[in-house]
């Protein structure tokens, strides 16, 4: 009933909603997996007919009986070695020891990547709510973290969990996923296949593009002053011919094109912190103009003359 408990309350997520970027997280220790359908043994099972079946087991018979095996014996053997095979499956993935692997992995896994980033403001995170003595007591006697304070519910506006399948082909490898919802009715999705000790690196990086990337409009200070990143009318970087129809685009939502000092700043910031990467490629600026990084020499700052037949990426400011 305990588990059952920490089940149904699930892994449950602190939002604090900001209008410069997508909501910081804080995530419950706990991360329940449930695992569904042996994917292995299903395709065991229906990977081939009944008749594909038959005449597979005709062959291995027949096999044994050429090498001189008793008939009766065969029978028995090739029915003891499926046996086998079966109760060491069972074995393998019994218990509870998964679903701890993959929520261990996953939160090793998003570390490392923040620590390799290494973002000013970090939009997922974990809290433990309960007293270290009763951490220790519940570790000391392998249980999973259930400590849960009705008062700290009060907060909480969204729930995440996982699941698992050991996946088709059945060599060792799980189809895993990871859910979030929140109240408002925004459904976050994550999935990937491999290892158990490595799937959940990929879904780590998923989780970590989609919450700690730049949404616009993203709310930045630059000189001091309040600039507002809001990307193209029609999507988050737009692309064009020509500068003077970025300005356009920009002037019909009442915001104008960054100049070369902003482009800078924006890209020192980066894409997980709250810019973009404008290092590298052609990014418009207004007055028929265009600010391209990688061709420093003589400036950077070059007529829309100069640069002929490429794709002009642009943003808007306000």
């Amino acid at each position: 009933m305990r588990y059952i408990g920490i089940f149904v309350s699930l892994m449950l997520l602190n939002i604090t909603s900001r209008a410069d970027h997508l909501p910081e997280l804080s995530l419950w220790p706990t991360i329940p997996f449930i695992r569904g359908q042996d994917l292995c043994q299903y395709q065991d099972a229906y990977g081939q007919s009944r008749a594909q079946q038959a005449q597979e087991f005709s062959r291995e018979l027949g096999a044994l009986l050429q090498g001189g095996a008793d008939p009766k014996q065969s029978v028995e053997l090739l029915e003891t070695v499926d046996k086998l095979i079966q109760q060491g499956r069972r074995q393998a993935t019994s218990g509870f020891g998964m679903d701890m692997l993959l929520e261990s992995s996953f939160k090793a896994a998003l570390d490392r990547i923040y620590d390799e980033v290494h973002p000013k403001t970090r939009h997922i995170s974990f809290f433990n709510p309960a007293p270290l003595n009763e951490l220790v007591r519940e570790l000391r006697n392998q249980k999973r973290q259930g400590y849960l304070d009705a008062s700290l519910l009060k907060g909480l506006n969204a729930v995440a969990w996982g699941s698992y399948s050991y996946s088709p082909g059945c060599k060792g490898e799980v189809v895993a996923a990871l859910h979030f919802e929140t109240d408002k009715g925004q459904t976050f999705n994550f999935q990937a296949r491999g290892l158990p000790e490595s799937v959940m690196h990929t879904i780590a990086s998923q989780a970590f593009q989609q919450f700690q990337k730049t949404h616009f409009p993203s709310m930045v200070t630059y000189r001091g002053q309040k600039l507002q990143l809001l990307g193209s009318p029609g999507a988050p970087i737009g692309e064009v011919s020509a500068p003077r129809k970025a300005e356009h685009a920009c002037q019909s939502i009442q915001a104008r094109l960054p100049t070369p000092g902003e482009y800078v700043f924006l890209s020192e910031l980066g894409d997980w912190n709250g810019g973009i990467n404008a290092a590298k490629g052609l990014w418009a600026l207004s007055k028929e103009r265009i600010w391209a990084p990688e061709m420093p020499h003589p400036s950077p700052v070059r007529t829309a003359d100069e640069i002929h037949g490429a794709d002009i990426r642009y943003v808007c400011v306000r």
